[in-house]
């Protein structure tokens, strides 16, 4: 018997990862739909816009991202309440096709409704794949890799926003959109070749085309993938023999209450430190504050420095903890935000500050990266582990809808604040809205970091729990894999 041990070390990385890389064209081709509207806005804006007969105004480019939101929140709702029982394959192919429609409706938008009507399509597309590329990924891979390709979702939408902004500045309104189309057309093309979720093909009873599906993923080594099936049968078992959450079991003890409340709290921080309003108004905010880089070459320094960041906050965020992660994110993204209002501050009281116009550069760069350090992931990583197990998936959801919910209002309310307390006030606010998140967290986060999730569910109760470094151990399970990013 221990011969036949040896040769079972999971077998099949390769094509895992390639599966994992063709399922996250959807995630590329998303970040180029967030990060569309910061170029494409001052063309939209300017004297001879690309589309329609006048300029935008500031509320109609406030609805651009509005939109996107809205239309991820209801769909994120829809999605809660929705049994899960689709084939990711066919959820995939039902994916794309807004996805591409919304780029289509770009290339030949001739009036502003083609494009609000994209907005929505891609916002639904957005929340309906970070379900399904989270959850297809989590069911295809090996536990030694799992986590490795769930990160790839987080850096193919920066990946995306990244190529959003060079290709902004080299192609025309209606020639960008295209690149669009054809990673669409590429993912129907290549997820085609990509085998069905196993998991899925259990529970629907599909015993032949589930091992067939497992031989691909293993490389062909049929002795790993029959255990694997029994490993998958077990789970599907105990899973079925489980009562399905209920949004009343939310508030059922003092720790799910609190688990929700620190969710909430984290979501609304996420969204309200002004993420979303910045990376979809990047160029403009360099335009308004005078920096001495082009817009466009500005956003794509920002853009990259979150790609970068987003990679090393994989690593970080097992060793360096959750909550001082999170905490220092707040304390950096307070100052940068202080930084750039005084900057904008006294440039609008008319200061020569020409020479230090390298400042919103380094600021907001600086921003991107404290912020993909903690609140870019550690929200979604400690929602996974603050609940109970059998209410992680619900709370999970309940969190990504608040979310989708505050990034609607952020995006939405951007431009009016900047109108009613001009870009220095807007940062004001924007740094008040980080201290209060930091305190917050101080106040109410517990340290998740290399705990069972027992431990920490029974210190939310007010239980006493002492340290036992061989209990303190991070359990995954494949309800927290199905919301990996939102990033």
């Amino acid at each position: 018997m221990e011969k036949l041990e040896k040769p079972l070390k999971e077998p099949g990385k390769l094509r895992q990862f390639l599966a994992a890389l063709v399922v996250n064209l959807l995630a590329l081709s998303y970040g180029l739909v967030m990060g569309w509207q910061s170029p494409s806005t001052p063309q939209l804006q300017s004297s001879s816009p690309p589309v329609g007969k006048e300029p935008m105004t500031d509320d109609a480019v406030s609805w651009l991202t509005g939109i996107l939101c809205l239309s991820g929140t209801i769909t994120t709702t829809l999605l809660a309440i929705i049994p899960d029982k689709f084939s990711r394959k066919r959820f995939g192919y039902v994916i794309g096709l807004p996805m591409m429609l919304s780029w289509l409706l770009i290339v030949f938008s001739t009036e502003h409704i083609y494009i609000y009507v994209a907005r929505a399509l891609g916002g639904l597309a957005g929340a309906c794949l970070f379900c399904l590329v989270s959850t297809y990924v989590s069911e295809i891979s090996c536990d030694s890799i799992r986590g490795m390709l769930a990160s790839i979702l987080v850096f193919s939408v920066n990946f995306g926003i990244l190529l959003s902004y060079i290709l902004g500045g080299i192609l025309s309104f209606h020639a960008f959109p295209i690149s669009g189309v054809i990673i669409s057309v590429l993912f129907f093309i290549t997820f085609t070749f990509m085998p069905e979720s196993p998991v899925y093909l259990v529970r629907q009873n599909r015993m032949r085309e589930a091992i067939r599906s497992l031989k691909w993923l293993k490389a062909g080594n049929s002795l790993v993938a029959e255990r694997t099936l029994s490993h998958i049968q077990f789970q599907v078992k105990e899973v079925a023999s489980t009562r399905s959450a209920k949004f009343s079991d939310l508030y059922r003890d003092k720790a799910t209450i609190k688990g929700l409340i620190i969710s909430f709290g984290l979501f609304a921080g996420q969204q309200f430190c002004g993420i979303f309003a910045m990376l979809s108004n990047t160029e403009t905010i360099f335009r308004m504050s005078g920096s001495s880089l082009s817009p466009n070459m500005s956003a794509i320094i920002v853009a990259t420095i979150q790609l970068v960041t987003s990679m090393l906050a994989m690593f970080l965020v097992e060793r360096a903890g959750r909550r001082p992660l999170l905490l220092l994110s707040c304390a950096g993204m307070f100052v940068c935000h202080c930084v750039m209002g005084v900057f904008c501050h006294l440039q609008s009281l008319q200061y020569e500050v020409s020479a230090y116009a390298w400042i919103p550069v380094i600021t907001l760069s600086a921003y991107m990266l404290v912020y993909g350090l903690g609140m870019g992931n550690i929200p979604i990583v400690m929602t996974t582990e603050i609940f109970s197990r059998d209410v992680t998936s619900l709370g999970t959801t309940v969190g990504l809808i608040i979310s989708w919910g505050s990034a609607t209002i952020m995006t939405k309310c951007f431009t009016d604040i900047v109108a009613l307390l001009d870009m220095h006030g807007c940062f004001y606010l924007l740094a008040i809205f980080c201290m209060c998140t930091f305190l917050f967290g101080f106040i109410l986060l517990p340290e998740t970091k290399g705990r069972a999730r027992e431990d920490i569910v029974d210190e939310l109760n007010g239980v006493r729990c002492t340290k036992n470094k061989n209990n303190a151990k991070h359990i995954i399970g494949t309800d927290s894999a199905a919301h990996a990013a939102h990033v």
